[in-house]
């Protein structure tokens, strides 16, 4: 069954305008799409000669295949900070892995329910209602994990506001072919659409909230104590995941995208377990303390929304950067939009909708995995990233940004 919104809870129902593939978040500074981008996307028509029967994603550049599970995890600590009525949290947990072979399951990238309530939420009407669920992934349903005791990495990542976890899917692959594994989690009641194994999905209640700073600095927070809520389950005396072992506790990351960017700041601050974060075009409401954030940072955006100096939104990166004390870096990928940092703009391109960026949703993946992976390697696994210290040939759509000069280069 559906579950609708609770209404009773809300403060305010009239909200926003809530599709971040429709018009643009005019008043909000969630970074979702651009007013352009999505002018855009309501003119689209579908592009059949760049249309694909079978969405999919990329495939991943390491050499493990890649194994997928998914757990059901329950908070009793705490009610559910947008449904009260909720007394406990409930959160969906993706998790990717290296594996020993490929299995013989391939993963579904998303229900068709899901996939229904994300296509209408965007108002895209062009093609099937179910056509994202039969993206083709990468990774196999529980296939035997590959590593020793204590060994591999743990990156979790979190998505923007509206959003599924399965939309960083593509990340998340790159990383576990690479030896990590990836905790991809649902803010439950904060996306289009969330599946539970007892069949309920739930909806988003946050979509109809009118939206100031407080709102989303409460945000944030609320999404750093479901990470530090996974973290305790999978690193904990009783992780609920059987493979847990193969976790190293002292290498762990995380990395978002929006308001899951955003998220990564006060997540970090908050839990010291997270030893580098990266923000992939979020702005931030949270403050980083006075004493300041010491541990690795990396800021990944669009030039449109946070070239130094240029704005509000590039304000707020502005502060964070005075708060990160530690090795740090602002990069920006020329071309991008909003959801060129997620399978979206892979997917957009193969079903011809057209969201205005200026680069090819599969090239920005390629950026924005190797940006990602090579961050991680460094900071987890101590392996210096030439790629991290300067301008790269092979990718001259990224620009490294000085935000004392105002300059990007």
């Amino acid at each position: 069954m559906i579950e609708p919104p609770n209404r009773a809870a809300l403060d305010d129902t009239h909200g926003e305008s809530r599709s971040p593939w429709r018009r643009g978040r005019l008043a909000t500074i969630t970074g979702l799409v651009t007013v352009m981008a999505a002018a855009a996307l309501l003119q689209a028509q579908p592009a059949s000669a760049s249309r694909t029967p079978t969405p999919y994603l990329p495939k991943p550049t390491g050499s493990q295949p890649v194994g997928t599970t998914s757990l059901y995890l329950k908070d009793t600590s705490r009610p559910d900070p947008w449904v009260p009525t909720v007394r406990y949290r409930e959160l969906m947990v993706s998790l990717w892995y290296p594996a020993r072979s490929p299995g013989r399951k391939r993963a579904q990238y998303m229900t068709a329910k899901e996939s229904e309530l994300l296509l209408k939420d965007g108002e895209i009407t062009s093609i099937p209602a179910d056509t994202l669920s039969k993206t083709r992934t990468n990774a196999f349903t529980d296939a035997r994990p590959a590593g020793r005791k204590h060994s591999l990495p743990l990156v979790v990542l979190s998505p923007g506001h509206s959003k599924p976890r399965t939309v960083l899917t593509g990340l998340a692959e790159e990383l576990a072919s690479r030896g990590y594994v990836v905790a991809a989690i649902d803010h439950t009641y904060e996306n289009v659409a969330t599946s539970f194994p007892d069949g309920r999905v739930t909806t988003c209640v946050t979509c109809e909230i009118s939206k100031e700073k407080a709102w989303w600095v409460k945000l944030e927070k609320s999404r750093a104590a479901d990470v530090s809520f996974v973290l305790d389950q999978l690193t904990g005396a009783h992780p609920k995941w059987k493979s847990a072992g193969l976790i190293d506790t002292s290498k762990i990351g995380m990395a978002g995208q929006s308001a899951g960017g955003a998220s990564t700041v006060t997540a970090m601050v908050e839990d010291r377990r997270l030893r580098a974060g990266i923000d992939m075009d979020g702005t931030v409401e949270s403050a980083i303390p006075a004493s300041g954030l010491s541990r690795p940072f990396l800021l990944l955006g669009k030039p449109a929304t946070y070239t130094p100096g240029k704005g509000e939104t590039a304000a707020s990166w502005e502060r964070v950067w005075t708060g990160l004390t530690g090795w740090k870096r602002w990069l920006l990928m020329t071309g991008a939009v909003h959801m060129s940092f997620t399978d979206l703009g892979v997917l957009v391109d193969q079903v011809g909708v057209e969201v205005g960026a200026d680069i090819a949703g599969v090239r920005a993946m390629d950026i924005t995995r190797r940006y990602v992976t090579a961050f991680m390697d460094q900071h987890l696994r101590n392996k210096p990233q030439p790629l991290l210290a300067k301008p790269s040939a092979s990718y001259p759509e990224i620009t490294f940004c000085d935000p004392r000069k105002k300059t990007c280069a």
